[in-house]
C-alpha cells in the first residue's frame, strides 16, 4: 500500500505554488495525498517566517503534532520553506520530533529527502543555496486548480528593506529564462488552463539577460499564447514599476486590470527607514499614473502599521495616503521584528497597545473605502471566472479580472468557465450577484 502524504501551507502565493511543488515531488516517489492529516505517513509544514504571527502558527502545529509524532514511530514530520532558512536551530529545539528541515528552495527534491529519512532514524536536514537555479523549473507539479496555474519567473530579492527577511531566506534574486516561461504557460493552456500568475518576490524586475527580454516585454510574448484568458502577476515593487508596464496592461485586456503596489508606510521619513527605495511622492505619482490610464485598473497594497520610530504624524501620513489612493483591498499588519533583519536593532518603543490601535484605524478606514468602492458595481454586468464554493449561503464564488470576488447561485458545472454576472448586492470583502444564463 502506497504511503500518504500531507501538506498545510502557510504564507504567500509563492509558498502555495512550492506546495505543489513538494506534493509532485511526493507523488513522484509513489505517494499518495491523504485527505486528512492524522490519515498521512508523511506531514510537511510548508513554512513562512516573513512575519512573527505566521510562525507562531507553525509552532502551535508542531505543539499539536507531537501527540502524533510520540504514538507513531513511522510517522515523519518535515519543517520546510523560509522558517527552517531563518531558525533551523530553533525550530529542532522546541520541536526534536522533526525529521526533515528543508529550505524554501528544496521543493523539487523533498520526495528524495523523505526517502533518505524513511526507516534509517536519521534527520535530514537541506537548506537553501543561492547558486542552485534547479528549483526555478520544477518537472512535477501537482495542481490543485484545473484552470489557474501558478508560474515561477523569478525567486529571491536584490532589495535590502530592514525589516523583510526574503533576501535572507529565499537569497538574491534570479530569473528563469524566458523562453522556458513561454513555454511552461504554453503547455498549460494546452492542458486546459485559462489563468495564469506569474510569482516572484519583487515580480517586476524580471530581466532575461541573455534573450534581453525584460517583464513588460514578457506580459507582451504571454498575451500572444492562444486560450490565455487572463494573466496575474504578484508582487510588484514600486520602485520598478515602469511606464512600459503600464502600457502593456492598458493594450493587452488578457493582462488582469490589477496590480499589488505594497506601500508599507505613507510616510517618505519612515520608508527612508524602511528602505523601500521611494518616496510618498514618488509612490502617489505612479499611482496617479495608474489612475488616468485608459483603463480602469484596481490597487491594492500592504501597510505595516507601528515600524520603530513611527510617530503620529507619520501614521497621519499612512492615513491621509489611503485617503488619496482609495485602495482597491488591502493587507495591513502591525510590525514584528524578524531575526537577522537591520530594523531588529531599530529601538521600538511603540506599545503593543499602540500599535493594535493604529492597525484597527487602517483596518476600518479600508473597510469603509472598499464599501464605497463596491457600492459603484450595483446594477453592472461583470465576467467572472467561477473558481469554487462560495462562503456565504450562495453556492458558487469566482474572479473578475480586476480580483473582486462576486457570489451568487448557479450549478457546479460552471467551475472553470467564464460567465456573466449581474451584480445585485456587495459588502466591502465581495460582490454579489444572480448569474445571466447564455
Amino acid at each position: 500500500m502506497a504511503k500518504r502524504y500531507f501538506i498545510e501551507t502557510f504564507g504567500c502565493q509563492m509558498n502555495v505554488l512550492d506546495s505543489e511543488k513538494i506534493a509532485g515531488s511526493l507523488q513522484h516517489v509513489g505517494m499518495e495525498r491523504a485527505d486528512i492529516l492524522s490519515h498521512a505517513d508523511v506531514i510537511i509544514l510548508n513554512t513562512c517566517s516573513v512575519r512573527e504571527k505566521a510562525v507562531q502558527k507553525v509552532y502551535a502545529r508542531l505543539g499539536e503534532l507531537k501527540h502524533l509524532a510520540n504514538g507513531r514511530e513511522d510517522l515523519l514530520i518535515g519543517v520546510v520553506g523560509c522558517m527552517p532558512q531563518l531558525e533551523g536551530e530553533s525550530i529542532l529545539k522546541r520541536a526534536p520530533f522533526v525529521n526533515i528541515l528543508a529550505g524554501p528552495q528544496k521543493g523539487h527534491v523533498i520526495g528524495d529527502l523523505v526517502q533518505r529519512s524513511n526507516g534509517n532514524g536519521k534527520r535530514i536536514i537541506d537548506l537553501r543555496k543561492d547558486e542552485d537555479p534547479s528549483p526555478l523549473e520544477t518537472v512535477y507539479i501537482r495542481r490543485d486548480n484545473p484552470w489557474r496555474a501558478g508560474v515561477t519567473i523569478s525567486e529571491g530579492c536584490n532589495r535590502r528593506c530592514t525589516f523583510c527577511v526574503v533576501p535572507i531566506t529565499r537569497g538574491n534574486d534570479r530569473a528563469r529564462d524566458s523562453a522556458s516561461i513561454i513555454h511552461e504557460a504554453e503547455d498549460l493552456i494546452a492542458r486546459g488552463y485559462v489563468e495564469i500568475v506569474l510569482l516572484g518576490q519583487t515580480v517586476n524586475s524580471y530581466v532575461d539577460r541573455v534573450r534581453h527580454v525584460n517583464f513588460a516585454q514578457l506580459l507582451r510574448q504571454l498575451a500572444g499564447i492562444t486560450g490565455l484568458r487572463r494573466i496575474r502577476f504578484v508582487s510588484p515593487h514600486p520602485s520598478d514599476f515602469s511606464d512600459e508596464l503600464l502600457d502593456v496592461m492598458v493594450a493587452f485586456p488578457q493582462v488582469c486590470n490589477q496590480i499589488h503596489l505594497p506601500v508599507q508606510s505613507g510616510s517618505t521619513r519612515i520608508l527612508a527607514k524602511m528602505r523601500r527605495g521611494y518616496t510618498r511622492e514618488r509612490y502617489l505619482e505612479i499611482i496617479r499614473k495608474i489612475k488616468n490610464a485608459p483603463r480602469n485598473i484596481a490597487i491594492s497594497t500592504d501597510i505595516i502599521v507601528g515600524f520603530p520610530g513611527e510617530s503620529e504624524a507619520d501614521f497621519q501620513d499612512t492615513l491621509t495616503l489611503m485617503d488619496e489612493v482609495q485602495y482597491d483591498s488591502a493587507f495591513s499588519f502591525k510590525y514584528s521584528p524578524r531575526p537577522h533583519t537591520e530594523a531588529i536593532n531599530f529601538p521600538d518603543e511603540i506599545s503593543e497597545k499602540e500599535k493594535g490601535r493604529r492597525l484597527d484605524i487602517v483596518q476600518e478606514k479600508q473597510k469603509l473605502i472598499q464599501y464605497e468602492m463596491n457600492a459603484s458595481y450595483i446594477g453592472k454586468n461583470v465576467e467572472v471566472l467561477v473558481d469554487g464554493k462560495a462562503k456565504s449561503r450562495v453556492r458558487l464564488a469566482g474572479r473578475m479580472t480586476n480580483n473582486k470576488i462576486v457570489n451568487f447561485d448557479g450549478p457546479e458545472a460552471l467551475f472553470g468557465r467564464f460567465v456573466q454576472v449581474n451584480i445585485t448586492g456587495f459588502s466591502s470583502n465581495s460582490l454579489k450577484g444572480n448569474w445571466i444564463h447564455s
